[in-house]
């Protein structure tokens, strides 16, 4: 945010510390401080801030504190659709100057306000380690974490927020403090999934894991196989090593640059995935794990395109294909159990080879394994029993309208009503319209003490992801 912006119609933050300007609607920085990936949402903050630093993130909470604004914070916006109204509020944008530190002795990363996935592989994978990150490089680490995170890492790892070992936060009345373990392990407890409003976070420490390659790709093929594939993904499944994750996904492909020409204005089915290699004495095993799935359908309908691959790590940011760039969007979620073919035919009639459905992607996502398992040491979301989480994207823009986009995600969420296991994944939730449980009551009451604890006059109020609703 420019610090040349005229006092008379931006207001200094404090006097203690050289700080970043509160930008108002019309100012300098206000329309970078509200950017956000998903460009659908309309956010208008009272005031807006770019935090360059903790003594900046103090700073703007003495600012709202001084003037009775309620605070939020932005990195890069992906969840912005799920988040709660901001009239009045003052928005902290975290965009630290500190980079990613890793400690290859400790296995472990440091990791600043404002970074994304992207900075925290390219700081490991030098090491020959992973974090269990999301399958957007886009994405930032720590609101992330925060909400858990399913990982393609972590069927063998478990959820994200595991593999956190501290957490440094700037409290309501700006003090800062690293909760852990072994100090103030409530509070580190219910940072960890437990819905945010908290404070704003400075730092996460993480476990990182050692990896030599990952076997990683996309397979795809012409969606009039879907009827077939998916019943025998879903089988699969049932019984796949936790060294396997994958994701299943009907895409309607739009006509455009970047897409491979056989690919556009077409749907497809497609199979992605990796399976982790520890060392090379294991990239045999590896294959044989990724052919136990592929090679049956590969030999039944030929594949549009097939990429896998042993590769380096990094590369596993590529897999998943998700938009590079900020666009617009709605989406659906809720965590499965037990669809079969049945409940596929169904699904597929609404969003399948000859329906009018403009989705861009109904996908399941395998869970199970480490995910499905408590941790001893975890935080207040550490794992679901759902085998799957079901997401609908629905970009915005394109021939259908947002009525239309809206009414399939609605029939698609029907059709598998009887599968919703009644939770769902915090980093998957894209609407505070739609159902959203993270835990049962008890936790979720635990969490709250917790959090009226260290915000007994609710300035982040508006940071909460309520769990229950």
């Amino acid at each position: 945010m420019p610090r040349a912006c005229p006092l008379r119609s931006v207001d200094v933050m404090t006097t203690q510390h050289t700080a970043p300007l509160a930008s108002s609607p019309g100012e300098p920085g206000y329309t970078d401080a509200i950017a956000a990936f998903n460009l659908l949402p309309s956010i208008t903050p009272a005031r807006t801030v770019v935090a360059r630093s903790a003594l900046d993130a103090q700073a703007a909470i003495r600012y709202a504190t001084e003037r009775g604004r309620p605070v939020s914070v932005i990195t890069t916006g992906h969840s912005l659709g799920s988040s709660q109204p901001l009239d009045g509020a003052l928005l902290v944008r975290t965009a630290f100057e500190a980079t990613v530190r890793v400690d290859p002795l400790r296995r472990t990363a440091q990791i600043p306000a404002g970074a994304t996935w992207a900075d925290v592989v390219a700081a490991a994978t030098p090491h020959g380690l992973v974090a269990l990150h999301g399958s957007s490089g886009t994405v930032g680490a720590i609101g992330y974490l925060l909400r858990g995170g399913l990982s393609f890492y972590g069927r063998e790892f478990g959820i994200a927020a595991n593999s956190i070992t501290s957490i440094t936060i700037a409290l309501a009345d700006s003090s800062i403090v690293t909760a852990s373990a072994t100090s103030d392990a409530e509070l580190f407890w219910a940072l960890r999934g437990g819905g945010g409003g908290f404070g704003i976070v400075l730092e996460i420490e993480i476990e990182l894991r050692p990896m030599w390659k990952v076997l990683t790709g996309i397979t795809i093929w012409d969606s009039t196989h879907a009827a077939d594939i998916i019943p025998r993904w879903l089988d699969w499944a049932k019984t796949a090593p936790p060294e396997i994750s994958t994701s299943l996904r009907v895409l309607n492909l739009p006509p455009l640059p970047g897409i491979p020409p056989m690919l556009q204005g077409r749907q497809v089915i497609a199979i992605d995935g990796s399976v982790s290699i520890v060392g090379p004495n294991l990239l045999g095993q590896s294959v044989s794990i990724a052919d136990e799935l592929l090679a049956p359908l590969r030999a039944s309908a030929e594949p549009i395109l097939d990429t896998w691959d042993a590769v380096e790590p990094d590369a596993l940011l590529l897999t998943h294909m998700d938009p590079p760039e900020p666009l617009p969007y709605i989406g659906d979620h809720f965590l499965v159990s037990g669809v079969d073919e049945a409940d596929v035919t169904a699904l597929l009639a609404l969003i399948g080879p000859g329906s009018d459905s403009m989705l861009s992607a109904v996908e399941f996502r395998q869970l199970g394994g480490a995910i499905a398992e408590p941790s001893a040491a975890g935080g207040a979301f550490d794992r679901t029993g759902a085998e799957h989480a079901f997401l609908v994207v629905a970009a915005i823009g394109g021939p259908a309208t947002v009525e239309a986009q809206h009414a399939t995600m609605a029939a698609a969420r029907a059709a598998l009503s009887h599968r919703d296991t009644g939770y769902t994944a915090p980093t998957f939730v894209e609407s505070t319209d739609q159902p959203s449980r993270t835990f049962d009551d008890y936790t979720a009451a635990r969490v709250e003490s917790i959090r009226s604890r260290v915000d007994p006059t609710g300035l982040f109020s508006l940071m909460v992801s309520r769990a229950n609703r």
